[in-house]
């Protein structure tokens, strides 16, 4: 038995050898799976940054932000970006009314109420709900839900909210719009909160809590820091999808923030103007990478804001 063993140190030290070699080729592709992700980062900053500089030679950025009009394909044109802030703004606002309550609410009854066979036909359903694209969102909202609010619209509200809409507005966007992110809040909540030790669970039933306690003081404050993940996840998707509010919110730069309104999104207006007939190195032309530009400052800050918020309400288990 011993000579077998002393015959043969090449062999046992082949596999080892081996071993270190496959990490080493795992180590080097996810370096440069990083590494790509990086580069195409850089590539996009790059390409947006001259066209932008190039706008701004002929707009100043005071002009770009307090300037009351936005109408770049006029004879005299204005640039006045704080109008497709606010359509954005308002587009936002109404999706995460409807989808950070309603994702949250659904992963908590995954997690803690629905049994085992109804969890594995709820998430897969809200998974599929998830793939479907965009353009099939924007036809529901056009098609649908648009008419359907502007047939059964609350006249009694007062002012110009008990107006009744037009064709293209606002609301009608943004609940599409929360509807196409509620899976993602609630994928991404519900397995944060699946991460939560049972322990904990049944200490708190050991001193006498509810079921819904336990989901509401336990489960979700220790699962926090993966629902604000979600949340700016839901938040981000919101902000950069085009065509649900191009087809649904309207292209009038408004500034409201009115539900009956229809306004102009920045990624609506980067989705029309660049699919229009507009001259090669105009400003019209150079004011599509300044809103692109724009937009990718507005998602950098909401994603450094979210990675501040993880940071702080992460919790550690052992």
């Amino acid at each position: 038995m011993a000579s077998s063993t002393a015959d043969s140190p090449a062999g046992l030290s082949l596999e080892p050898q081996s071993r270190r070699v496959g990490e080493k080729a795992i180590v080097a592709w996810l370096f440069l799976a990083a590494l790509a992700a990086v580069l195409i980062t850089i590539a996009i900053v790059v390409a947006l940054l001259e066209p932008a500089a190039e706008f701004f030679r002929f707009v100043s950025v005071t002009e770009f932000f307090s300037t009351a009009r936005w109408t770049p394909t006029q004879a005299d044109p204005e640039f006045g970006v704080l109008r497709l802030l606010a359509g954005t703004g308002a587009a936002v606002l109404y999706s995460c009314i409807i989808a950070l309550p309603a994702g949250l609410g659904a992963a908590i009854y995954m997690n803690e109420y629905a049994s085992f066979r109804v969890r594995q036909v709820l998430k897969p359903l809200l998974e599929i709900l998830e793939g479907i694209p965009t353009v099939v969102y924007g036809f529901f909202a056009v098609a649908f839900v648009a008419p359907l609010m502007k047939d059964n619209w609350w006249t009694w509200l007062p002012g110009q909210l008990g107006e009744e809409p037009g064709t293209q507005f606002i609301l009608a966007a943004g609940v599409v719009l929360g509807i196409m992110i509620i899976p993602t809040v609630a994928s991404v909540s519900q397995d944060a909160m699946a991460a939560i030790p049972r322990g904990l669970r049944e200490a708190a039933y050991g001193l006498g809590s509810t079921r819904m306690q336990v989901a509401t003081r336990v489960v979700v404050p220790g699962a926090l820091s993966g629902i604000v993940a979600s949340f700016v996840l839901g938040l981000s998707r919101a902000i950069g999808e085009t065509i649900v509010v191009l087809l649904a919110a309207g292209a009038m730069a408004n500034l409201s923030i009115l539900p009956n309104d229809p306004v102009f999104t920045m990624t609506a207006f980067i989705g029309r103007t660049s699919t229009g007939e507009i001259a090669y190195g105009t400003t019209t032309y150079y004011s599509i990478f300044a809103v692109g530009a724009l937009l990718f400052v507005v998602t950098l800050v909401v994603n450094l804001i979210s990675i501040a918020l993880v940071r702080k309400f992460r919790e550690v288990y052992e």
